[in-house]
């Protein structure tokens, strides 16, 4: 003999006949849920005249080291000229020289162009230090775009200038308002 406990078929019943109790409460009739309808979207792709385009800069900054010099001092106006005339000298002397090498073996009288003296080596730099210098870039990120389509004025942050003519994307759909939040009753 199969012996049920009396409380799970309790429950069970009690299971069974709530739907009923439900139908008999006039608040159950207005609780079935409304189906909704979502429109479809009608889209089109048209184009749009371009008022103004204004690129967006990004500010970047970058440090780096640089070797700078001071100038040296000048030397003074009279002492500039001693220099200069020394230097003249010594070039008189040169051309001398070489004239006389090529009369003793039997260069031509024509005198060819000499080669340049060398140059001094380069002196080592005085006054010279390493310095910090701050550097900033700018660089458009972005665009801000002014346009009109069918009279109305719009703006937009694009990534790119789109030019003269912007290509806009059109969607209309009807317009549904939400449902109307009813009042609750008062249970009796």
């Amino acid at each position: 003999m199969l012996r049920l406990p009396k409380y799970p078929l309790l429950a069970l019943a009690c299971c069974a006949a709530h739907p009923a109790w439900a139908a008999d409460r006039p608040e159950a009739a207005q609780e079935v849920p409304q189906i909704r309808v979502v429109p479809a979207e009608n889209v089109k792709i048209d184009y749009a005249q371009v008022l103004r385009v204004e690129p967006v800069y990004q500010t970047l900054r970058a440090t780096r080291t640089e070797e700078r010099c001071d100038p040296e001092p000048a030397p003074q106006a009279g002492q500039a000229r001693q220099e200069a005339r020394e230097e003249a000298r010594e070039e008189g002397l040169w051309s001398r020289m070489v004239e006389s090498v090529r009369s003793v073996f039997g260069g031509s009288g024509a005198a060819e162009p000499e080669p340049a003296p060398p140059s001094p080596p380069p002196q080592t730099r005085q006054n010279c230090r390493i310095v910090q210098v701050d550097r900033e870039f700018q660089r458009p990120i972005a665009y801000d775009v002014d346009y009109v389509y069918k009279g109305t004025k719009y703006r937009s942050r694009l990534a790119e200038d789109p030019g003269n003519r912007l290509r806009v994307r059109v969607s209309v759909t009807p317009y549904v308002p939400e449902a109307q939040a009813r009042p609750q009753q008062a249970n009796p």
